[in-house]
């Protein structure tokens, strides 16, 4: 089913870099999830009137809020899908980001609300209704929540959607609701004990967790979190897959929103090769990226001597040194400069943001380890941190 749809409302479905593929993803997705909230929230509002359960038609008022958090999420889309200008220009898409971090006070707003019409059914109860009618409409919602869920998921996942991404874990979210509703119906049947506003404190809670999941996810993309590993493993072996480049290091991505990144990298290359030939090879790169991955990506050459047995020689031997002392540190920009007292080893250190030890006591952990292979040996530090 989920192929289908995108089938025939998504001309060129394959070609996600598009900006107006992108747009009608979001449309799709935000449409179907209106007119499928907006029958729920009908459907569960009748079951509600049928057993005069306070979770069921609280349930339904939670249909609303989806609803209303996929014209959100809509508008958010067509926002974001607008080109860059004078006052932005690198585009409009973390406009995205703002509409799920909407969504997700609208989901946390839904669930104080319930939380607190929960507490009042239970200082005032009121007996639920068995309605056989009420039980089948909340188990055909619970399919279709899921049903929705994962087509948000597959959209989401397709163009990189956090909007898309928050609608399924508030669909997720739902499911659960809906099933605390139903057993408070199922229950009715059996019992004159009222569970009602109990269950309605246990589904506000669900609500209100997956609207917190929803903000923290959102805050860490408006925050600006580090690219996935995957990506950036990908990026990296990309360049290194051409011919001359030995080395990539100081990737920085920036990300404007899904579909919107821009990088910056280093690559080492052969200093006694031609410099001509060298710079048409990293344009070829950064073209490349770019028509691959839509992806604009600044290339910045450093020459490296890699023609000197006694240079490699030390350059490995210190690469294994740091290595050693932590898988996750590496290094790059090697260079050696003798003397006849003394030989300083230079180069950058790259170290994990939470390594057990500082900047400076990381230098003199490896100025004493090279010392103490020949004393002669002096290292010239520049301590960097990822920022993948």
């Amino acid at each position: 089913m989920h192929t289908i749809l995108i089938k025939l409302f998504i001309h060129d479905s394959e070609n996600i870099h598009n900006p107006k593929v992108r747009t009608a993803y979001g449309t799709l997705g935000s449409i179907t999830g209106i007119a499928t909230n907006i029958l729920l929230a009908i459907l569960k509002y009748v079951a509600g009137m049928l057993s005069g359960s306070i979770s069921v038609t609280a349930d339904a008022i939670n249909n609303l809020s989806d609803a209303g958090a996929s014209i959100i999420s809509l508008i958010g889309v067509k926002l974001s899908a607008k080109p860059a200008d004078k006052g932005h220009p690198y585009g409009h898409g973390r406009v995205e980001y703002i509409s799920a971090l909407a969504v997700a006070f609208l989901v946390l707003l839904m669930g104080i609300e319930l939380f607190k019409s929960s507490v009042e059914k239970i200082i005032n109860p009121v007996p639920v209704k068995f309605s056989a009618i009420s039980l089948s409409i909340l188990i055909f919602s619970i399919f279709a929540k899921l049903w929705l869920g994962f087509f948000n998921k597959k959209l989401g996942k397709k163009i990189n959607s956090a909007p898309m991404m928050a609608v399924m874990k508030d669909c997720f979210s739902d499911c659960l609701a809906t099933s605390v509703a139903a057993i408070a119906i199922i229950v009715s049947a059996f019992s004159d004990i009222s569970i009602d506003g109990y269950l309605g404190i246990i589904v506000a809670c669900f609500i209100f967790v997956a609207g917190f999941n929803i903000l923290k996810d959102t805050m860490a993309d408006l925050l600006g979190k580090p690219a996935e590993k995957e990506f950036v493993d990908e990026i990296t072996n990309k360049i290194l897959s051409y011919d001359k480049v030995v080395g990539v290091h100081d990737m920085i991505i920036h990300d404007y929103g899904p579909g919107r990144k821009f990088a910056s990298a280093h690559a080492e290359v052969p200093s006694n090769e031609n410099i001509m030939e060298i710079h048409d090879i990293i344009d070829l790169i950064e073209r490349d990226i770019l028509n691959e991955y839509g992806m604009i990506i600044s290339i910045h050459m450093d020459p490296i001597i890699v023609d000197d047995e006694k240079i490699n020689a030390l350059r490995k031997m210190t690469s294994s040194l740091v290595s050693e002392m932590c898988e996750e540190m590496s290094i790059h920009d090697f260079r050696v400069v003798e003397g006849p007292t003394h030989t300083n080893l230079i180069f950058d250190l790259i170290v994990p943001h939470k390594y057990q030890l500082n900047n400076d006591e990381v230098r003199n952990e490896i100025e004493n380890k090279l010392s103490k292979i020949d004393e002669r040996y002096f290292a010239v530090i520049t301590v960097e941190h990822s920022f993948n």
